[in-house]
């Protein structure tokens, strides 16, 4: 099945958004319903829902299945697997709904099995998916700057681009779905590597009694230079962790990462040894910003 290519998606009716409750849904809701966008939406928490369509004027509903009712796409951005299950399988969910002819693009950070899962069963129901996970935490959600990592019907994924391109400033299409959470997990594999080095960084510049942000300014200005590291740093060193990228998620993504490794036989010591860093302090620093991982490193 083939979305027909002489419409766009905005033109085809009401767009559906299921997550305007969570730091990076938010974001991205109000980027499409800025630009004028139609649109039903739903979130766990009601509060959420009332707020967002009285300030953007967007109608609520009642479940998930009523979005996918009158909605002729949804994009959906969830925390989890369990609230991806909730919302797909659970009461009232996704998959009750008469899915013919629906457009589904999901953008969590899932598994790549958990979105084989999902398109198997959306396409049995005669529904057409796209998995869009994003490079990008609350601020370029805000701005409208993420970058979307998509895998599956590329019909779809070219329909879909006029809205990708109002919540994002790139996308990439990379085969069928699982390679667009393949390529997440290698991304945030990577960030969180380098932000746990950082931190071990930051550690030992404080134990030889050297100025933390003078390391920060000399990495700045050689070949270490990186927009985290830039960002985060001085973060890290005021110990300001208000979230924009929780780390009880960052851990999450690491933790897939690594079973990745598992599954294709690829080794990967050093993100397993980030790994155990956000472990450490995931039960107090879960819901703080990951760069909190700077404190299992004191």
């Amino acid at each position: 099945t083939h979305p027909s290519s002489n419409q766009n998606m905005s033109e085809s009716g009401c767009i559906g958004f299921i997550g305007v409750g969570g730091i990076m849904g938010q974001g991205m809701a109000n980027n499409l319903a800025k630009a004028g966008r139609k649109m039903v939406v739903w979130n766990r928490s009601k509060h959420s829902v009332t707020e967002f369509c009285s300030r953007t004027g967007a109608s609520a509903a009642e479940t998930p299945e009523d979005v996918i009712e009158k909605a002729s796409v949804t994009y959906l951005m969830l925390s989890d697997l369990n609230a991806s299950r909730s919302v797909y399988e659970g009461e009232s969910g996704i998959l009750g709904a008469n899915l013919e002819g629906k457009f589904i693009v999901d953008c969590a950070t899932l598994t790549p099995e958990r979105m084989k899962e999902i398109e198997g069963k959306v396409s049995s129901k005669k529904g057409i998916f796209l998995e869009a996970p994003v490079s990008g935490s609350k601020v370029p959600a805000a701005n409208g700057t993420l970058i979307f990592l998509c895998g599956g019907n590329k019909a779809l994924f070219e329909k879909a681009k006029p809205d990708l391109d109002l919540m994002g400033k790139a996308s990439f299409y990379l085969g069928g779905v699982g390679k667009g959470s393949e390529m997440k997990l290698l991304v945030n594999m990577t960030m969180g590597s380098m932000i746990s080095v950082l931190g071990e960084g930051l550690s030992l510049a404080e134990k030889c009694d050297i100025d933390q942000s003078q390391l920060l300014e000399v990495l700045d200005l050689g070949a270490c230079a990186n927009p985290l590291f830039k960002s985060k740093g001085p973060k890290m060193i005021a110990g300001d962790y208000a979230p924009n990228f929780p780390l009880k998620h960052a851990q999450k993504d690491m933790r897939f990462a690594i079973d990745l490794g598992d599954r294709v036989g690829q080794s990967l010591p050093m993100a397993a040894s980030a790994n155990e860093l956000f472990k450490r302090v995931k039960n107090e620093q879960g819901d703080n910003d990951f760069a909190a991982v700077f404190e299992a490193t004191k």
